[in-house]
């Protein structure tokens, strides 16, 4: 089971990301999972609330979305939405293709509390122009820390 790895990985980074804006509790992550991970998303919810206790994300709750594969036919240079077991391209039926989607865990969000109120250490939401921008994860890789340029402070009310 190797969500637990991952869980293990996203933790620290979300204690990275709620540690660099001073928060004393986390209350929500938010995680763009692509398919080519091979993550089951309840697998990776029940191993998230194993490794968040004991810790400021103890009662957070972990949301799991996601998103779709997309590849780039090295041949003929269409882009299509390729199936996890067939890779040919619909165009030339070659299955010579570049991953551009779906082979990645993207740290979307933490929201935070911090003595001043609920904070939100936030990245970019994913697209195709900041993809390159966003922490990126392959099955078995570490994520990548929030970048603390992109942590967005809030106040309560505003």
């Amino acid at each position: 089971m190797h969500e637990m790895s991952i869980a293990e990985g996203v933790l620290a980074a979300v204690l990275d990301a709620a540690g660099g804006c001073g928060a004393r509790r986390v209350d929500r992550v938010e995680l763009i999972v692509g398919p080519m991970c091979l993550v089951v998303p309840e697998a990776l919810v029940m191993a998230w609330q194993v490794v968040r206790e004991g810790t400021i994300a103890a009662g957070a709750e972990l949301s799991v979305a996601e998103t779709p594969m997309q590849a780039r036919c090295r041949q003929c240079g269409r882009e299509f939405a390729p199936r996890i077991d067939n890779y040919l391209c619909p165009a030339c039926g070659q299955a010579d293709v570049d991953i551009l989607a779906g082979d990645d865990i993207i740290l979307k969000s933490v929201v935070c509390e911090t003595d001043g109120g609920e904070d939100t250490a936030r990245k970019e939401d994913f697209n195709a122009e900041n993809a390159e921008y966003i922490s990126h994860m392959g099955p078995m890789g570490p994520i990548g820390p929030i970048d603390p340029g992109s942590i967005e402070h809030r106040q309560p009310g505003k």
